[in-house]
């Protein structure tokens, strides 16, 4: 698998559904809702109800939501009523990733993991046999249209040695800078979702997300 993943925290909220529609018009498959609570990070975004508004209007889209919160087992059964494909929690926020995972698949959805730039690849090794994703995060999280942090390209290339080597299932997602100038790069190293705000959105979106899609399944 090799899919953009549009960020809508980069998005014109005034002509979400516009933009949406001209993109999966495109072909895009996912749409990355970013979910921060002015706590785990210095910002505060959308909730639920966007997710639901979005999977109601848009139902064969793919929702990847990505918590940037504290407790997010508290919120887990609010986001899985908009039925995602995936949902992130940070390893940062929660101590018991074993049962958040096991929980987040109860509800019969994707469970992925998340962790910050410094956060070092190896404090997965007991959860990367059960997840079904790993998100990189390659700015520190909180903002959109942060530049790309270049050490992430290790994390990226250790995750894809150890799926490898352990014959493991999971995917990698990236999250944070990628644009046309280092997606290229970043696939090569074993990405499988790129998740892409401003490089995306700012612009002409259609010929953005084109531009992107083109690369990562090598039609260019």
């Amino acid at each position: 698998m090799k899919e953009i993943a549009p960020s809508i925290l980069s998005a014109d909220f005034c002509n979400l559904g516009e933009q949406l529609k001209a993109l999966k018009k495109e072909g895009m498959e996912f749409v990355h809702i970013d979910v921060m609570d002015g706590h785990f990070v210095p910002n505060i975004t959308i909730g639920p109800l966007v997710c639901n508004s979005i999977k109601k209007n848009f139902p064969d889209l793919k929702l990847d939501v990505h918590l940037m919160i504290e407790n997010p087992m508290r919120y887990i059964d609010a986001f899985a009523e908009s039925n995602p494909y995936i949902i992130y929690f940070h390893l940062e926020a929660e101590r018991h990733a074993d049962r958040l995972i096991n929980y987040i698949k109860s509800k019969g959805v994707k469970a992925g993991i998340s962790i910050n730039p410094a956060t070092p690849v190896s404090l997965l090794e007991h959860v990367l046999p059960i997840v079904d994703s790993v998100l990189v995060m390659s700015v520190n999280p909180g903002f959109g249209g942060q530049s790309f942090i270049p050490y992430t390209l290790n994390k990226i290339k250790l995750l894809n040695n150890i799926r490898r080597a352990q014959n493991y299932n999971f995917f990698i997602a990236v999250d944070g800078g990628v644009n046309s100038e280092n997606i290229e790069e970043i696939s090569r190293l074993g990405c499988n979702l790129f998740i892409a705000g401003s490089s995306v959105f700012k612009g002409n979106i259609v010929e953005n997300f084109k531009k992107l899609n083109k690369t990562v399944k090598g039609k260019i």
